[in-house]
């Protein structure tokens, strides 16, 4: 059964968009490990396959996108659970 916390759990990323429209790199900004973190896309940008990852805090990684329209057609998902297990999303409109 999902654990929900009182309080607000701030998104514990930072998306460097400086080198986009094709490369950015998605940095852990937390003060916590996270496990399991992937990326996917919904719309018709592109991008290479990755395993999930742990990010230890300040870790982070390169990504490149592509697609005609990135911002009308393209939105990154980033997923990753927290120590004690829980599952979180993030979805990021450039």
């Amino acid at each position: 059964m999902p654990h929900f916390a009182d309080s607000s759990y701030p998104v514990p990323f930072h998306l460097e968009r400086d080198a986009g429209p094709r490369r950015y790199r998605l940095t852990n900004t937390g003060d916590e490990a996270l496990d399991g973190v992937s990326l996917s896309l919904l719309g018709a940008g592109l991008m290479p396959a990755s395993a999930p990852s742990t990010l230890q805090p300040g870790d982070g990684l390169e990504v490149s996108i592509s697609a005609r329209d990135l911002a009308r057609s393209t939105v990154l998902i980033v997923r990753w659970f927290r120590p004690g297990g829980d599952e979180y999303l993030w979805r990021v409109s450039f």
